[in-house]
C-alpha cells in the first residue's frame, strides 16, 4: 500500500509521472488511523508503538495541546508549555508598552510571581476525547435543505450540550471527509494561561517577512508559557493566586537531536487542507480569491506599517495583526507562485478525468456521476454568492462596527431559547464573547480602523454590487473627502470605543440597539435584515452541499480503494499526526538545499538592519564560539548510506562543529502546524515545526513529495539560547533533558 492521497509524483513544468513512482511521506492522520500506517512508521525509524499514539490518554499525546490558532506542547511537570514565538505574539504584544517593549526587548520570568498574563483571550485546549457521532448527527434531517442545515445544527448542538455539563471543558463536533463523518471533540480549557520566556523579536523572527516561507531560515521561532488553574486543580480564569497546571504527562526533550535521514514525525492541530477539492474550485482560488485576498492584504499591510512607522503605539497595538496579514499575504502570492509553477491545474483536472472514467467504466457507481454534476452546479452558486458578497463584508471591516455588528446580533438571539441561538451566542460563548470585546482596548487605534474601513469603502463603492442599506446610511453619493469627513463623525460619537460602555451592551435589549444614537450601532441596525437575508441563502446552499458533499466523497474513496490507496481527511483545525523523514530537498537546477542551518549562518546573516538585526549578545556568543553543550560534530548520515548515496554525502564537510539552528523535514504540515512538537522515532521532543518551504505551500492543494519540506526550530538551539544567551537556567531545571 502507498502512502499518499494521490499517487506520488515527479512535477517538472507540468510532467506528470506514471503513479507507480515512490512512496511519499503525505497525510494528516487522525490519532486513531495510526495502526493502520503503522508499517510505514516502522519503515520510517519511528518506533514508539502505533497503538501509542493512538491514544489520547498515554505519552506523548496528551502532552499536546491548541492554542486555538496554533499548537503547542507541555515540557515540565508545573504546567510550562513550549510554542512558536510567532504563535504567542499576541501575548507579548498584549504586555509590550512604550516603557517596556518585550516585542523589541524579549521577556524572562525568573520565577511564577514575574510571569504575566497572556491577555483575556488566550485558551489552551487539551484534546482528551475523540467520538464518532455521524450517526446523531445525520439522524431525522429531512431533506429540504434550509430544514437540513438547521437539523444538522440542532443535532450538533444538543452533542455539544450533553458534552458540556462540565463547564471546564469545551467541546465541538466537526465534520469529516466534507460531511462523510463527525466526530465529537472533548477538550479541557485552561483560562489562565502565562507569558514566561520569549526572545526578543529580532531573534524569534530573524529575517522577517523577507525570509517567511523561505530556507535556509535561522529563526528562535520559540516562546515559553504556563498553564495555570485554580488552587483546587481545576480550570479558572487569571487569579493571582492560581497555580501552575499539572499535565498528566510532559515531553521528554532529546538534547542530542536528530541526524539527516532520521525517521520523525509531529502531532498538531492543521487549519485547513484542500486535497479533496474539484478542479474548479482550485481554479476559482488561483483566478479570483487568492489574486483578491492577496491584493487587499497588501494595502492594508502598506498602510499599518506607514501609520506605525511614525508611531511606536501603533507599532506595538498592531504588530500581531500585522504579522497575521503579512504571513496570509505571502502564502497567497506563493499559492499562485505555486500553481504556474508545477501546473497543480492541470494534474487535479487529469486525476477527475481519470475518476470520471473509472466511474463510467463500474456500473455500480453509475449514481455517482449525477452526484458529480449536481455538486458542481451547486459549487458554481457558491462561488457567486461569496463574489456577490465580498465588497459589502469588507465593507463593515471597521473594528467598531464589526463590535456593533456582534453586540446587536447577541440581543436579537438572545430572544430565542438557548439550544436555538446561533453558534458563538449561546450562553458557553459568552465569557470569550466578553474577552473578545475586551481585547479592542489593546489592539485598536482609531486612526488606523478609520485608514482601513475607508480603503474598504472605497473599493465597496468603485464596484456595481451595491446594497441600498448601506448606501444610503453613508450617503455614498459623498466625494472621498467627504466620506472620511462622515466617517469622522462616526468614531467622534461612537461609545464604543469606551470598554465600559462596550461591555454593557452585552446586556441591553433589542430596543435600546434600536433607539440608541450611536452611529456604529445605527449602522448595524440598518445592515441587519441584508445581512440575515445573504446568511439565509448560505444556509440554504449549505444544505444543499451537505448531501451532495458526502455523496462525492462516498465516490471518490470508493475509487481509492480501488486502486488500493489509504484516505486520510482534509485537515479541520483537528488533532492530526504526520511523519517524514530530516531532509534536504533540490529547490532549483543546481541548488540543493541541505537540511540543517548554524549559529555561524545566522551571523553570516546579519546585517544590522532589520529584519537582519540580530541580538548582540546572540552574536557576542556566536564570535566566542560558546556552543556549550549543544555543539554538534555532524548532523549528516555516514556517506555510504542509502540517503548520502542519493544526495552526495561526500560532497559536504565531514565534521558540522557547531549548534544547529533549524532543519527541514518530509512531515506533511499546514497552518495551525506552528508550534507542533517535532518528534524523533523515541517519541522525544527533538525541535518546532514554524513553516513551510516557498515551494511547499500548494501542498494545501496538492502534495508533491519530492519538494514539499517543513521548516522546525532545532530543539538544540533552542536550549543553546536558554543556557547561553538569555540565561534561563531556571527554565532549564524544569525540563526532562535526555540524551542518545
Amino acid at each position: 500500500m502507498r502512502n499518499a492521497l494521490f499517487p506520488a509524483l515527479m512535477l517538472s513544468s507540468g510532467l506528470l509521472l506514471t503513479p507507480q513512482v515512490a512512496q511519499a511521506d503525505e497525510g494528516q492522520w487522525q490519532p486513531y488511523q495510526m495502526p493502520s500506517i503503522a508499517p510505514q512508521l516502522k519503515a520510517r525509524g519511528i518506533d514508539i508503538p502505533a497503538k501509542q499514539l493512538a491514544d489520547l490518554s498515554q505519552y506523548p499525546m496528551n502532552a499536546v495541546v491548541g492554542l486555538g490558532y496554533c499548537t503547542a506542547s507541555f515540557v515540565s511537570p508545573q504546567g510550562l508549555v513550549v510554542t512558536n514565538h510567532h504563535c504567542a505574539y499576541r501575548a507579548v504584544q498584549f504586555n509590550s508598552k512604550k516603557q517596556h517593549n518585550y516585542l523589541a526587548e524579549g521577556f524572562l520570568a525568573k520565577n511564577f510571581e514575574q510571569e504575566l498574563s497572556a491577555g483575556p483571550n488566550e485558551r489552551l485546549y487539551i484534546t482528551e476525547a475523540v467520538t464518532d457521532v455521524t450517526k446523531q448527527v445525520n439522524a431525522n434531517i429531512g431533506t429540504d435543505p434550509l430544514e437540513r442545515y438547521e437539523n444538522i445544527q440542532a443535532n450538533r448542538k444538543a452533542l455539544i450540550k450533553e458534552c458540556e455539563q462540565d463547564q471546564n471543558y469545551r467541546c465541538s463536533v466537526r465534520s469529516f471527509h466534507n460531511g462523510l463523518e463527525y466526530f465529537l471533540i472533548k477538550q479541557l480549557i485552561i483560562r489562565d494561561v502565562r507569558l514566561v520566556y520569549a526572545p526578543p523579536e529580532s531573534a524569534g523572527a530573524f529575517g522577517g517577512d523577507v525570509d517567511n516561507y523561505e530556507y535556509p531560515r535561522h529563526v528562535a521561532d520559540f516562546t515559553f508559557l504556563r498553564a495555570y488553574v485554580g488552587q483546587d486543580g481545576k480550570p479558572a480564569s487569571y487569579a493571582k493566586d492560581n497555580v501552575p497546571y499539572k499535565p498528566k504527562s510532559h515531553l521528554k526533550i532529546n538534547t542530542k537531536g536528530v541526524k539527516a535521514g532520521d525517521g520523525v514525525f509531529v502531532a498538531g492541530y492543521p487549519g485547513s487542507t484542500n486535497r479533496y477539492r474539484l478542479s474548479s474550485e482550485l481554479s476559482f482560488a488561483s483566478d479570483w480569491l487568492y489574486p483578491t485576498l492577496a491584493k487587499r492584504y497588501q494595502l492594508r499591510i502598506d498602510t499599518i506599517k506607514q501609520m506605525g512607522a511614525n508611531d511606536q503605539d501603533i507599532s506595538i497595538k498592531y504588530a500581531g495583526t500585522l504579522a497575521g496579514m503579512a504571513n496570509r499575504m505571502k502564502k497567497y502570492n506563493g499559492l499562485l507562485d505555486g500553481f504556474k509553477a508545477t501546473d497543480i491545474n492541470g494534474i487535479k483536472q487529469n486525476r477527475e478525468n481519470d475518476f470520471r472514467a473509472w466511474l463510467a467504466n463500474d456500473p455500480r457507481n453509475q449514481s455517482f456521476q449525477q452526484q458529480f454534476d449536481t455538486l458542481e452546479e451547486l459549487l458554481v452558486k457558491q462561488r457567486q454568492q461569496r463574489q456577490d458578497n465580498y465588497y459589502f463584508n469588507n465593507a463593515q471591516s471597521s473594528s467598531l462596527l464589526t463590535t456593533a455588528n456582534r453586540l446587536y446580533r447577541l440581543a436579537k438571539e438572545k430572544q430565542k431559547p438557548d439550544a436555538e441561538r446561533e453558534e458563538g451566542y449561546q450562553q458557553r460563548d459568552m465569557k470569550l464573547f466578553k474577552a473578545r470585546l475586551n481585547r479592542l482596548d489593546t489592539s485598536f487605534d482609531i486612526r488606523v480602523d478609520k485608514a482601513l474601513w475607508l480603503q474598504d469603502l472605497t473599493a465597496y463603492f468603485a464596484q456595481q454590487n451595491r446594497i441600498a442599506p448601506l448606501d444610503a446610511a453613508l450617503n455614498q453619493h459623498h466625494s472621498g473627502t467627504q466620506l472620511s469627513e462622515q466617517l469622522d463623525t462616526f468614531y467622534s460619537s461612537t461609545s464604543l470605543t469606551d470598554s465600559s460602555k462596550r461591555l454593557a451592551w452585552m446586556d441591553a435589549d433589542v430596543e435600546a440597539f434600536e433607539s440608541s444614537q450611536d452611529p456604529f450601532i445605527q449602522l448595524a441596525v440598518a445592515l441587519y435584515d441584508t445581512k440575515m437575508q445573504a446568511e439565509l441563502e448560505s444556509k440554504t446552499l449549505t444544505g444543499q452541499l451537505s448531501k451532495a458533499r458526502p455523496e462525492y466523497m462516498k465516490a471518490v474513496i470508493s475509487y481509492y480503494q480501488a486502486n488500493d490507496w489509504p484516505v486520510y481527511p482534509d485537515a479541520n483545525g483537528t488533532l492530526r499526526i504526520s511523519y517524514g523523514m530530516v531532509d534536504g530537498y533540490q529547490s532549483a537546477d543546481a541548488l540543493y538545499k541541505q537540511p540543517f542551518t548554524t549559529l555561524e549562518g545566522l551571523a553570516a546573516k546579519h546585517t544590522g538592519i532589520a529584519p537582519f538585526n540580530a541580538p548582540e549578545k546572540l552574536l557576542t556568543a556566536i564570535e566566542q564560539q560558546r556552543y556549550g553543550d549543544y555543539k554538534v560534530d555532524s548532523v549528516y548520515r555516514d556517506p555510504a548510506s542509502w540517503l548520502c548515496r542519493l544526495f552526495s554525502c561526500m560532497a559536504k564537510p565531514e565534521r558540522f562543529d557547531t549548534v544547529p539552528v533549524n532543519f527541514l523535514s518530509s512531515v506533511d504540515t499546514t497552518g495551525g502546524n506552528s508550534g507542533s512538537p517535532v518528534f524523533n522515532g523515541k517519541g522525544e521532543l527533538v525541535g518546532l515545526n514554524f513553516d513551510s518551504t516557498y515551494e511547499a505551500i500548494t501542498k494545501d492543494w496538492f502534495f508533491n513529495p519530492t519538494i514539499t519540506r517543513a521548516i522546525h526550530v532545532d530543539i538544540r538551539y533552542v536550549l543553546w539560547m536558554m543556557e547561553e544567551v538569555d540565561g534561563a537556567d531556571n527554565l532549564i531545571k524544569e525540563l526532562d533533558l535526555v540524551g542518545n
